[in-house]
């Protein structure tokens, strides 16, 4: 667990990593590395610009420190979700950036144990791969099958793949926090 001034840390470097872009710096120079923030950990920035997703890339693992991880993955949302144009300077003031810090993947066994809201979901099956932060279900109010089946989409399977069995689905928890809105 972060502590709320790590998080504000997260939040606040995040933010000024994504103004230095546009002042011609890609990654700020940070020297404060003590505690979780230079552990290696999992997490994915996203952008929400009024409401509205506006990027959002993460990595399930990292061998970088968080903060490194942030830095990394906040440029990443902002210029390379392939989902939508990079974001322009005239948009800064309108983007609330949110963080999720993953927890490891756990191999799920028994489908009964996804939790909607507390588990994101991770499906593999070959080349194909899909990731749902726990949030995205909880924001859409589905139940578990719904959100086994819309992973199963993000990872280019049809909907009912959990059923027909042959997937890897693992589960992971995420702390999940942002900007004041």
């Amino acid at each position: 667990m972060l502590s709320e001034k790590e998080k504000t840390t997260l939040l606040t470097l995040s933010r000024r990593t994504l103004e230095a872009h546009f002042h011609g710096k890609t990654i700020l120079p940070f020297f404060c590395v003590s505690g979780e923030l230079g552990q290696p950990r999992g997490a994915f920035v996203t952008l929400h610009k009024q409401g509205d997703l506006r990027g959002c890339i993460g990595r399930m693992e990292s061998p970088a420190p968080l903060y490194q991880t942030i830095q990394q993955m906040t440029i990443a949302a902002a210029f390379e979700d392939p989902r939508f144009n990079p974001v322009e300077p005239d948009e800064l003031n309108f983007l609330h950036i949110e963080i999720s810090v993953l927890s490891p993947r756990t191999v799920l066994d028994d489908l009964s144990k996804i939790h909607v809201g507390q588990h994101g979901l991770s499906v593999s099956k070959g080349l194909n791969r899909g990731v749902l932060l726990p949030q995205v279900a909880y924001d859409h109010h589905w139940d578990s099958q719904t959100f086994l089946s819309q992973t199963c989409v993000k990872a280019g399977l049809p909907p009912d793949a959990w059923e027909k069995g042959g997937l890897r689905i693992e589960i992971f928890s995420a702390e999940v926090f942002g900007e004041k809105e």
